[in-house]
């Protein structure tokens, strides 16, 4: 009976938090789409600095930067929460941004039209840079047979309202779990379609390689499929252009693995450029990264 109630108030409260997740999103179509993203930035830069986990990124840009003073390390702490805000604002509006051409200018659109047009598969890798949702929105714009991984919400109501929101832009998403999931992208590679997943959170139990000069623990799906299917990886980013929802989406030169036929070496090897990869995304515009996450072993968070 105590497990029964747990999971009917459970679900009371998801049920509560999506209704109030729809309801920010109906209000926030209201209004103009710089008008949002500018009070999300206000919003956050607020109230993120309340939160614990404004001790996490603040802990995040130390190990990330540790020649910076604190003067260095609080502007960028408040910077990142500004665009943080405007991105999770943005995504509300997402659509729109999209519809709107002038908004989002792309840095390689050729290549994307090619892989497209045949030269692919690949394996579109990325980080949570400014307002990434626009990769997934690019790459099906251009034409792109692609599965999009994401991870799927706690609260199950609200993950729907989500994949609504991203439907309005033409993505339909795919969240892989355990083997079956890792199967079903090997299909979709097989039939000659992309994948794209986002290689830049914690992954516990994956391949221990540097990033910052600090060992993170990160997944080693992107290499592991590039090096079975022999296909090249593909990043990308996003960069914010303007003091509103402009940006630019830049499709990278390829990442082509080695194949020595040491598979475990190969694939630590495809990691590594990976993060070297992130790493120098973040570098080039530190305050557009995710700092809110975790992002190295949990005991470099217990360092003071």
């Amino acid at each position: 009976m105590a497990a029964l109630n747990h999971s009917y108030v459970s679900k009371i409260i998801w049920m509560l938090e999506a209704s109030l997740f729809d309801a920010v999103s109906g209000l926030a179509r209201l209004f103009p789409i710089d008008s949002v993203s500018g009070f999300g930035g206000w919003l956050f830069r607020v109230l993120g600095p309340l939160t614990s986990a404004n001790r996490v990124a603040d802990r995040n840009l130390r190990i990330a930067f540790p020649e910076a003073g604190d003067a260095e390390i609080n502007r960028l702490l408040r910077a990142q929460w500004i665009e943080l805000g405007r991105s999770l604002a943005e995504f509300l509006v997402l659509d729109r941004v999209v519809a709107d051409t002038s908004r989002l200018r792309v840095d390689g659109e050729a290549l994307l039209a090619a892989i497209a047009a045949g030269e692919g598969p690949v394996v579109f890798i990325s980080g949570h840079f400014s307002c990434f949702e626009l990769m997934p929105a690019a790459i099906i714009r251009a034409g792109v047979k692609c599965q999009i991984t994401y991870r799927a919400m706690n609260n199950p109501y609200v993950d729907a309202s989500v994949r609504k929101n991203r439907f309005r832009y033409g993505v339909r998403l795919f969240a892989p779990k355990g083997l079956e999931g890792a199967r079903e992208l090997m299909r979709g590679l097989q039939r000659g379609e992309s994948v794209a997943l986002m290689n830049d959170q914690k992954f516990n139990g994956g391949v221990a390689a540097p990033l910052f000069g600090h060992i993170a623990h990160t997944a080693p799906g992107p290499a592991t499929f590039a090096l079975r299917f022999g296909i090249p990886i593909q990043p990308m980013s996003v960069q914010r252009v303007g003091p509103g929802a402009r940006f630019k989406l830049i499709v990278h030169d390829q990442i082509h693995l080695a194949d020595t036929g040491d598979r475990e070496a190969d694939i630590e090897a495809g990691v590594r450029q990976i993060n070297a990869f992130i790493e120098d995304r973040v570098r080039a515009r530190p305050t557009e990264w995710f700092w809110v996450h975790r992002r190295w072993p949990s005991e470099e968070y217990r360092k003071s």
